[in-house]
């Protein structure tokens, strides 16, 4: 991956990550208090059903304003102007926040004007598993000197009782930070894998470099054997020198291809385009493919238009490309390879079709096969030599010069590639 695709995955996830985390703290916020609202609003209720049924059994009246004062929180004044009983008030209270599903621990205590004091008059548990969540505070404060009847409510456990009633929002938000959690440790993944790919990208082109002093001084050595009269008098030895000097070219072949695909990694690759008749261009790699094809029993056809086609290249990998697909060509056929050909001008320009009928492809590797070390899984068994760096190679060539590349491939039927090579160049060519 490269840095400005890591930078722009940094910006786009650090917008998302900004944006959920908005709007999950804007609906927590909101939940708190819609819920804080509506514990307000119950509470409000119950505690004004409870002043009016105590005023009843007083025979009295309610106060015509200020009825209900919220000092705090979680802590409620209730001004009924008539004495109260403590029995009937827990009743009542008790009676009245079931009625709204409001289970809840509270605590009162009531004003004793006689004394100017709240008396304190019980803490009331909801449940026996509440026991634990707060104490009785055996104290409450009064409000003022205004009020000659009243009494106070506390909700100790007001926090975890919102708290609770939140618990889909709470459980979205640690999905959330979990969530959030994985995102980093991706990243963190991709940082560390970016960087051990580029220590690795770094390893193989300095050995790649590497090789090249040795292996040009092997390529002097077999010059130097292959042209000694003894080498070429004795048969045994001249056989091995031929060894070498195949082995070697074998060899750095693979190093330049290594080699190209780091440039091509690091978009180094510079076209050096040219005019030239594909039929030109073709006519020397066809020889040498022709001599390697009959080497091991195979036959190479070619199906040309006699009238030159003119396009615009780089020779070098263009060469290269079409080497690299007849040796694949050769490589994956079982026995007596059978390679064609063909090109033929077409209305978005020159269509080369290189054609085997070896193993084949099967559809699931098709999209894959393209890709940089991929080689199509055969078990156990590895009969063909290679990286994996040959059709890579050929699609990022194909791609610099803008030529569409397409794969047809069955299991059993081989294979057929197709380069539409575009544009031809019209004023110097004939359709055939």
């Amino acid at each position: 991956m490269r840095n400005n695709q890591i930078i722009r995955v940094f910006i786009l996830g650090a917008i998302a990550v900004a944006g959920i985390i908005g709007i999950q703290a804007y609906w927590v916020y909101n939940t708190w208090d819609l819920n804080q609202a509506d514990f307000k609003q119950k509470v409000d209720l119950a505690l004004y059903r409870t002043a009016s049924a105590l005023s009843k059994i007083n025979e009295a009246d309610l106060p015509a304003r200020d009825i209900i004062k919220q000092r705090s929180s979680n802590y409620f004044i209730v001004n009924i102007d008539s004495e109260i009983d403590a029995s009937m008030l827990e009743f009542f209270l008790r009676r009245e926040l079931e009625k709204l599903a409001l289970n809840i621990d509270f605590e009162y205590a009531i004003y004793d004007c006689t004394s100017d004091q709240m008396v304190y008059g019980n803490y009331c548990r909801y449940s026996v598993e509440d026991s634990q969540q707060a104490s009785p505070t055996y104290s409450l404060p009064k409000y003022s000197s205004e009020f000659n009847y009243y009494f106070g409510v506390k909700f100790p456990t007001r926090g975890g009782y919102l708290l609770g009633q939140m618990q889909l929002a709470i459980f979205f938000s640690v999905i959330l930070l979990l969530t959030l959690a994985f995102f980093a440790y991706s990243v963190y993944v991709i940082l560390r894998q970016k960087r051990l790919s580029e220590m690795q990208k770094d390893f193989i082109n300095n050995m790649t470099h590497e090789f090249k002093t040795p292996l040009s001084t092997i390529r002097i050595s077999t010059d130097v054997f292959l042209r000694s009269e003894p080498i070429q008098s004795n048969p045994r030895l001249a056989r091995y020198a031929r060894i070498i000097s195949e082995q070697h070219q074998r060899l750095n072949n693979q190093v330049e291809r290594v080699l190209q695909v780091a440039r091509l990694d690091k978009g180094n690759l510079e076209l050096s385009k040219e005019s030239v008749a594909i039929q030109d261009l073709l006519a020397n790699v066809l020889e040498s493919e022709r001599i390697r094809t009959a080497e091991v029993g195979g036959t190479l056809v070619d199906e040309l238009p006699k009238s030159p086609v003119v396009i615009s290249a780089d020779t070098f990998h263009v060469s290269n490309i079409l080497h690299c697909l007849i040796d694949n060509a050769v490589k994956y056929s079982s026995s007596d390879p059978q390679v064609s050909i063909r090109g033929k001008v077409v209305p978005k320009g020159f269509l080369l079709t290189v054609q085997d009928q070896g193993v084949g492809i099967a559809r699931e590797h098709h999209k894959r096969v393209f890709e940089k070390f991929y080689r199509v899984p055969t078990g156990n068994v590895h009969n063909v030599k290679g990286f994996g760096l040959g059709l890579y190679y050929v699609r990022q060539v194909c791609k610099a010069h803008g030529w569409p590349i397409s794969l047809y491939s069955e299991p059993g039927h081989g294979t057929q590639i197709e380069i539409c090579m575009c544009p031809v160049q019209k004023n110097k060519t004939n359709a055939s």
